[in-house]
């Protein structure tokens, strides 16, 4: 160590960071950590969470989107014939096994995409595969308004879900506005 005055440094530059030495060429600790003197972790074999809380992709949670994939798919079949069969009550458990596999998804990945996975394939499997009418006219979903209350109703389900499983994770805390 170097004791010129001026700074640290044999040709009496300041130390990294721009702050000079103190007292005799002693380094001050302002610059290195904060006041509380604490030095940095030491890098382990894990991956660092990035910002914003969200958890590293592992195989066990690539299989558990991938179910989420199959229930919505499945889930979609289910209430595409459930829904218009037993009506009212039919489009009353339609709805319910979609904001079941919704909020379970949320609640089992605690990130957003457990919604938007399942959310995705019930969506593609309702709208693109089920409401296709065949040559023969064949036709899953029945008329009235009970069809679209179950496509529109899955949509806003799977909506309300995202949002709630987004302010979970951002800790907003629910309570009245401005006070």
């Amino acid at each position: 160590m170097s004791t010129a005055k001026g700074g640290n440094g044999a040709d009496g530059t300041p130390p990294a960071g721009g702050k000079g030495g103190g007292a005799k060429g002693q380094r001050s600790r302002a610059g290195s950590g904060g006041a509380s003197g604490a030095r940095p972790q030491a890098r382990t074999g894990a991956p660092a969470v990035p910002p914003g809380g969200a958890a590293p992709l592992t195989a066990g949670r690539i299989g558990v989107y991938v179910l989420l994939l199959l229930a919505g798919v499945l889930v979609a079949c289910a209430g595409t014939l459930v829904q218009a069969a037993w009506f009212p009550g039919g489009l009353v458990l339609a709805l319910c096994g979609v904001g079941g596999l919704f909020y379970g998804g949320a609640a089992a990945t605690g990130t957003p995409a457990g919604v938007l996975l399942p959310g995705a394939a019930w969506l593609v499997t309702v709208f693109l595969l089920l409401s296709q009418v065949r040559p023969e006219g064949d036709f899953l979903f029945g008329p009235g308004a009970g069809s679209y209350v179950f496509l529109l109703g899955g949509i806003l389900i799977a909506v309300i879900c995202a949002t709630a499983t987004q302010r979970r994770m951002m800790g907003v805390q629910a309570g009245r506005v401005g006070g």
